[in-house]
């Protein structure tokens, strides 16, 4: 859609990238028709080339981008929250708790497996999605410096990077395996590692 949207006109956009989701988790991207989502969404076809002029690549994009902020909005409020261990402890249980009930299926990976992962546009979506992940774990650490829990020299950016990649680590297996056992790993061990590099405890 070009121009600036009113604020039905948002609503309206919202509810096709909305439904259009739900039918790409039920069918696949692979099967998924644009008369499916008009059926889904009870919008004319007029108005899906309105807000989507491109068609269903754009249409597609919307989508990637509506499950790459559902990624983090999964995580709330305890993402926003890593101001005490017990914190960190309840965002883990959340994490795998989002990632089991995920399984084996990405809804995110199967969009931009269909967009290609190295379009410009795609590839926003991760770049974007990985620093604002990436930004929630350092206030956290941040947080528990503030509090004294954790040493002011600590390397807040390189730990907060390397506990987001072994998270990715271990979403990337349990996808191949249907497993969640090394993203539990990752997880129970990023924590402690980070716990160990305190002078106090909980």
């Amino acid at each position: 859609m070009r121009g600036q949207l009113t604020a039905k006109g948002k609503a309206t956009r919202r509810r096709i990238v909305e439904g259009a989701a739900e039918v790409l988790r039920e069918r696949g991207v692979a099967s998924a028709t644009l008369d499916d989502i008009i059926v889904r969404t009870s919008a004319s076809k007029s108005q899906l080339f309105h807000y989507f002029p491109d068609g269903k690549e754009e249409l597609l994009l919307a989508v990637a981008q509506f499950e790459a902020d559902r990624v983090l909005e999964d995580q709330q409020p305890y993402l926003s929250r890593l101001d005490s261990w017990e914190a960190w402890e309840q965002w883990r249980d959340v994490v795998i708790k989002r990632y089991e009930a995920q399984g084996d299926e990405c809804p995110l990976g199967s969009l931009f497996s269909q967009v290609g992962r190295s379009t410009p546009g795609a590839r926003a979506i991760v770049v974007e999605l990985m620093r604002r992940w990436q930004e929630n774990l350092a206030a956290g650490i941040r947080s528990l410096q503030a509090s004294g829990r954790l040493p002011d020299g600590l390397d807040v950016d390189a730990r907060a990077a390397a506990l987001l990649a072994a998270i990715q680590g271990g979403v990337s297996i349990l996808l191949s395996t249907g497993r969640s056992t090394h993203l539990r790993a990752a997880l129970d061990l990023g924590i402690a590692d980070l716990r160990r590099a305190g002078d106090t405890g909980p």
